[in-house]
C-alpha cells in the first residue's frame, strides 16, 4: 500500500510525531487528500506559557532577594564580610540542589517537588524577618539556594520535556526576554516599597507562592521525569581545562557583582533608586553583547571571543575602581560595560566545552560547568566583601579585574598549547541562563533517527 502524499509538503515518515506538533492537519473532501497548514508560531508555545509565567515570577523574586538581602543586612549593622558569606551560603545550597534535585524529580515528580520547594522557600523568606540574626540568615540563605536551584531545575526540565523540537530556539529566546524583564523589573521594587520593615520580605514570599498557581492549575500533563546524568569533573577537565577554569573564574566575578555589588553602590553614596538602576544596568548590559559575541565565536576561533570579552570586563572593572569615583553617571556607564562583557562569558565557555563534547554529553557537561560556576560563586562574595571591608569599595572591582586578567592569561596559554576545533565540527553558540543543566537541552534540537548523516545532524544542533 502506497503512502499518501501531501501536496506542497514533504513528509518524512521516519520522524517522530513531536516534529510535527506545530502543524495542523485537515482533510479536504473535494481533493480527497489531507491538506496541511502551518500553525501560528505562538499556537504551539501557548501550553508552555503557564510554566514561563511561573519562571518569570521566580526570577523576579530571586533577583530582588539577592539585592535586597545585601542592602537590608547593611541596614541591620551586619559587616560586609557577613553579607558576603550569606552569598557564599546561597551558592552552597544552589550547588547541593544541582546534585540532589534531579533524583527528587524522578522520585516524586515535578508538581510535588515544585510545591514542596516553593513552600520551604516562602517560609524561609518570612523566617528571615522574624529572626534578624546574621548566623540565622546564613543558614536560611543556604536553604533558599537549594530551593531556588530546585525550582528552576523543575521548571527547566518540565519545559524541556514539553516543548516541540521546532520551537526550542523560540522558547529559549522568550525565556531570556522574561529573565531580563523580570529580574530588572524586580530591582525597582526596592525604591517603591523601601528596604526597612516587613514589606519586601512579604513581597518575595508572595512571588514564590504565586509561582505555584500557574504550575498547579494550568497544566494537567504528567511531565516526563528528567534523565539521570553522572557528570565526571575529571572528564570535563580533560575535555576543556580552559572552560573549567573559566566557569570557576566567571562564578567568582559574576556572583561578586550580583550579591556584593549593592554594598559597593551604597558605599559610593548611591540612593536606593540608584542602587536598583546600577544593578539593572549591569543585568541589561549582559544581554547586549551576548549574541554579537556568540556570532563572532561561531565563525572564528572561539577563544578570541573569550579573550575579547574577558579583556573588556577587566577594563570595565578598572574603570569602576579607578575612573568612575563617586559619579553616579560614570558608575552606570561602567557597570553597563562590565555586564556587557562579563555576563556572556559563561555561555562562551560552555560553547567552547561543547565544541569538544559529543551530543550525548551536553547535559552532563552543562551540569559539570554549573557545578564549577557554583564553586566559584561560593568564593567570590566572601572575597569581594572582605576586600571592601579592609580596602574600601573600589577593591571589589579591582578583585574582578585581577580574576579576569588571569583568565585572559589562561586562555592565551591554552591557545598556544591546543589547536582550535574546526568551524564545521563545532556546536552552535547558545545564550544560556545559569538556572539548571537542562537549559542546554532547551537550546538544541533533539536528536532524530531519520537517516540523516551525522554532519547534517550536527549542523541542526
Amino acid at each position: 500500500m502506497s503512502k499518501p502524499v501531501c501536496q506542497g509538503f514533504d513528509i518524512d515518515y521516519n520522524r517522530g510525531l513531536e516534529d510535527y506538533s506545530s502543524i495542523l492537519v485537515k482533510f479536504d473532501a473535494r481533493l480527497a487528500r489531507p491538506a496541511i497548514y502551518k500553525a501560528h508560531p505562538m499556537q504551539s508555545i501557548r501550553p508552555l506559557i503557564p510554566l514561563l509565567i511561573a519562571a518569570g515570577i521566580l526570577l523576579a523574586g530571586n533577583g530582588l532577594q539577592g539585592t535586597f538581602i545585601a542592602i537590608r543586612g547593611a541596614e541591620e549593622g551586619f559587616s560586609a564580610s557577613l553579607i558576603g558569606f550569606m552569598g557564599t551560603s546561597y551558592f552552597a545550597g544552589f550547588l547541593l540542589g544541582c546534585v540532589a534535585i534531579p533524583r527528587l524529580l524522578q522520585s516524586v515528580g515535578h508538581i510535588r517537588t515544585f510545591a514542596a520547594l516553593a513552600a520551604i522557600a516562602a517560609s524561609g523568606t518570612i523566617a528571615m524577618v522574624l529572626w534578624i540574626d546574621p548566623l540565622w540568615w546564613i543558614v536560611v540563605r543556604m536553604i533558599l539556594g537549594f530551593c531556588f536551584s530546585g525550582l528552576f531545575t523543575t521548571v527547566d526540565s518540565w519545559i524541556n520535556s514539553s516543548v516541540a523540537n521546532n520551537d526550542r530556539g523560540r522558547v529559549l529566546s522568550l525565556y531570556r526576554l522574561i529573565d531580563l524583564a523580570c529580574v530588572t523589573g524586580g530591582q525597582f521594587l526596592l525604591p517603591v516599597y523601601g528596604t526597612s520593615g516587613f514589606t519586601l520580605f512579604g513581597i518575595i514570599a508572595i512571588f514564590v507562592c504565586l509561582s505555584l498557581v500557574p504550575v498547579s492549575l494550568a497544566d494537567r500533563s504528567n511531565p516526563t521525569p528528567p534523565e539521570t546524568y553522572q557528570f565526571d569533573l575529571k572528564k570535563i577537565w580533560r575535555l576543556s581545562p580552559m572552560a573549567s577554569i573559566g566557569c570557576i573564574a566567571i562564578g567568582m566575578t559574576n556572583s561578586s557583582f550580583r550579591l556584593v555589588g549593592p554594598i559597593y553602590a551604597q558605599d559610593i553614596g548611591l540612593s536606593i533608586t540608584s542602587v536598583a538602576t546600577f544593578m539593572s544596568a549591569g543585568i541589561i548590559g549582559g544581554a547586549v553583547l551576548q549574541y554579537p559575541l556568540g556570532w563572532w565565536s561561531d565563525r572564528y576561533d572561539r577563544r578570541w571571543a573569550l579573550i575579547a570579552a574577558t579583556t573588556g570586563a577587566a577594563l570595565a572593572g578598572l574603570f569602576l575602581s579607578y575612573g568612575a569615583g563617586n559619579s553616579q553617571t560614570l558608575n552606570f556607564v561602567g557597570i553597563f560595560a562590565f555586564g556587557a562583557f562579563a555576563m556572556p562569558l559563561y555561555s562562551l565557555s560552555a560553547a567552547h566545552a561543547n565544541d569538544r563534547a559529543t551530543k550525548d554529553d551536553y547535559v552532563a557537561v552543562s551540569s559539570g560547568l554549573i557545578f564549577l560556576f557554583s564553586l566559584g560563586a561560593m568564593i567570590g562574595p566572601t572575597v569581594g566583601s572582605l576586600l571592601i571591608e579592609f580596602y574600601g569599595s573600589s577593591a571589589l572591582f579591582s578583585f574582578t579585574t585581577v580574576v579576569h586578567g588571569l583568565l585572559v592569561l589562561v586562555t592565551l596559554w591554552r591557545m598556544r598549547t591546543t589547536v582550535p576545533v574546526p568551524t564545521d565540527g563545532r556546536s552552535r553558540f547558545t545564550g544560556l541562563l545559569r538556572t539548571s543543566a537542562y537549559m542546554v537541552r532547551l537550546g538544541r534540537r533533539k536528536k532524530r533517527n531519520n537517516g540523516r548523516s551525522k554532519k547534517e545532524t550536527d549542523k541542526s544542533g
